[in-house]
């Protein structure tokens, strides 16, 4: 008779054997790693990477208002990188005179740079075409507008090459209007600027030429010491809190308002190019970005001090501001038409500027002048006539 035999009793759930302990082990082991893979993507990635440090210099005093678009621009793009690039922006004459500031970035003497494009006209007169002139009626805003939706931006690229100048440009921050300029006494006629030792820049120069005065293109820092000294008799250079800053009323007390020779201009932050486009994309996302953040502030900025500005020179400086005579703004427009038609005749740069800008400013100025009111309307409701405008001439 067979003997009853228990089966073997089943093993525990909760006693692992040799084979399911290592799996389980496997597992965890598996796990672990997949929630710090995750934890990981969920932390913001630290570079490690060595700090990229560009000098830069720009073509301003380091007391002007210029200067600290500069150093806000360069802060903008070190507060975003994160310690993987650092820029250092120098003043005018830290390296190389403002005038030959392009040259230097070109042959990465510095890396990049803080200007106008009206500086480099020697270069090729149709750069000075952004920023010099009436610009067929648009404002700064517009042409930056243009530059970057309106085809500016490529020709401009295609200048610098045709050059060899290897540089990246990126233009930003609208200018408003700015002033005819400073004279020992106001000029009241076309006639009154023939035979004056006059300031200016850029295609400005020849629009000034043909309205008689002679020009002497000096940088912003040396203006004031020239006019101090005699060697100029009136100056432009662009705003109240930078005339301000320079010493403008401390040897003229007679500044014209409003001008057709510099109403749409614009500022210029310039890169080596071998040196930017080393850089990782996103590090140049980061440069794109904070030009256009920058250009932003420093049109804010610029209505805050200019305004604040524009009193103190009229209370406490004693400055006498006059509306320039329609007079000179139609001769000034004369005087643009023929500068316009020789210098197309000869370069061919200028000409294809010119007429995308013309094509442009057509379509936005219609637009513009057909949808904005007229905010002075508003202004004089509210405040009646300012208690001490601008006088005439």
């Amino acid at each position: 008779m067979q003997l009853f035999k228990p089966k073997e009793a089943a093993a525990s759930p909760t006693v692992a054997t040799a084979e399911t302990s290592g799996t389980r082990r496997k597992f965890f082991s598996r796990a672990a790693a997949a929630t710090a893979g995750a934890a990981a993507l969920g932390v913001p990635m630290v570079s490690r990477a060595q700090t990229v440090s560009f000098r830069f210099q720009s073509t301003w005093p380091a007391k002007d208002i210029f200067h600290e678009y500069a150093n806000d621009f360069a802060k903008k793009v070190n507060d975003m990188a994160g310690g993987r690039l650092r820029i250092e922006v120098l003043p005018a004459g830290a390296v190389v005179r403002a005038f030959d500031l392009l040259d230097a970035v070109a042959k990465g003497t510095l890396d990049g740079g803080h200007g106008v494009v009206a500086y480099w006209y020697g270069k090729n007169s149709a750069v000075a075409l952004w920023g010099s002139g009436p610009a067929f009626g648009m404002d700064a805003n517009q042409v930056l507008a243009w530059h970057y939706y309106g085809g500016g931006k490529q020709i401009l690229d295609e200048i610098y090459t045709s050059l060899n100048l290897p540089v990246q440009s990126f233009l930003y921050g609208p200018m408003p209007t700015q002033p005819l300029g400073w004279f020992k006494k106001p000029v009241r006629t076309v006639a009154d600027m023939k035979g004056l030792k006059f300031r200016t820049v850029g295609l400005a120069v020849d629009i000034f030429t043909e309205l008689g005065t002679a020009v002497n293109p000096l940088p912003g820092g040396e203006i004031v010491p020239a006019l101090d000294r005699g060697l100029l008799d009136a100056a432009e250079f662009n705003n109240a809190t930078s005339d301000r800053i320079l010493g403008f009323p401390d040897v003229a007390k007679n500044c014209m308002l409003q001008s057709f020779h510099q109403s749409g201009e614009q500022f210029e932050v310039l890169f080596n190019k071998p040196k930017y486009d080393a850089l990782p994309t996103e590090l140049k996302s980061i440069i794109d970005y904070a030009v256009q953040a920058a250009s932003a502030d420093m049109s804010w900025k610029a209505v805050h001090r200019y305004s604040q500005d524009y009193i103190e020179l009229r209370t406490k400086d004693k400055v006498n501001f006059y509306k320039t005579p329609d007079p000179i703004l139609r001769a000034q427009l004369a005087a643009w038409d023929k500068v316009i038609a020789k210098k197309s005749g000869e370069n061919a740069f200028f000409k294809r500027v010119l007429d995308s800008q013309r094509a442009f400013a057509e379509r936005v100025g219609s637009w513009n002048f057909d949808t904005n009111v007229d905010l002075r309307m508003a202004y004089n409701h509210y405040f009646g006539r300012p208690a001490t405008p601008a006088k005439k001439a």
